[in-house]
């Protein structure tokens, strides 16, 4: 449905099968932490929902305080493929992702920002390498391919640079995006690893943890419209400082 294999010439050199569409025989598990979200939740419940993939959506609110629980439960009467778990405190993405990735249903998850930085209309092309049977795990990198970006903080970049490289340089990985949201996993893979972080140290983290698994991971271009932190980014230079610890504590000190 998502793809038409192209003739290939040299296809008798190679074991060539053709294309076969499985996606439709898969269901894609959602996975949506949040926290104070109430101004955009519901327009990116829409962009999730309108991807025409056999999905479930699991919102984990961590803790809201503007009105988006309340919000969430009215999402959630509209449609039979939404479910909303609530953290009686707030304790950080990782731990919100920990909540949802153990509520999973379906063969492959993805994690959803409840921001508008990423568009879930990409999602064909993050499963595509799972769909083909290459991939366990794929990242979508924001610094990878031609896709449209808002330009914003230059020392962000940088430092979102750095930690991908000092990643890399423990996990003998080649990523461009360590730090990217979206990252795809078949559900038996991301339901068997331990998550110990409740911030953003989930990031270092699972890749750790997954290069560890010698999983295959495959990496795909998306477009990225960044926002500020007037709009409501929360990520900030104590998180960047925390990665760096983390990317050294799961690579050097921890089996």
């Amino acid at each position: 449905m998502w793809s038409i294999q192209p003739y290939n010439r040299y296809r008798h050199y190679f074991h060539y099968r053709p294309y076969r569409s499985t996606i439709l025989t898969m269901k894609l598990s959602v996975v949506i932490p949040v926290y104070n979200e109430c101004k955009t939740i519901h327009l990116i419940l829409q962009q999730v929902q309108d991807v025409d993939i056999d999905k479930e959506i699991i919102m984990v609110d961590d803790c809201s305080t503007d009105g988006t629980r309340d919000r969430l439960n009215e999402l959630a009467a509209e449609a039979d493929n939404i479910r909303v778990l609530f953290h009686d405190v707030n304790k950080g993405k990782g731990a919100a992702l920990r909540t949802g990735f153990q509520a999973a249903e379906g063969d492959v998850v993805i994690i959803q920002d409840a921001d508008l930085e990423y568009d879930p209309a990409e999602y064909p092309k993050l499963l595509k390498p799972i769909e083909d049977g290459k991939a366990d795990v794929v990242f979508g990198s924001r610094f990878a391919g031609g896709e449209s970006h808002r330009v914003l903080y230059f020392w962000h970049s940088l430092g979102n640079t750095f930690l991908t490289v000092l990643s890399n340089m423990f996990t003998d990985l080649n990523l461009t995006d360590m730090e990217t949201c979206y990252k795809v996993f078949k559900r038996e893979i991301i339901q068997s690893i331990d998550i110990k972080e409740n911030r953003f140290g989930f990031e270092p983290e699972i890749t750790a943890k997954v290069a560890r698994k010698r999983c295959r991971i495959f990496e795909v271009g998306i477009s990225y419209s960044g926002r500020t932190y007037e709009e409501g980014k929360k990520i900030g230079w104590k998180d960047g400082v925390r990665a760096i610890w983390c990317i050294l504590k799961y690579n050097l000190f921890s089996k």
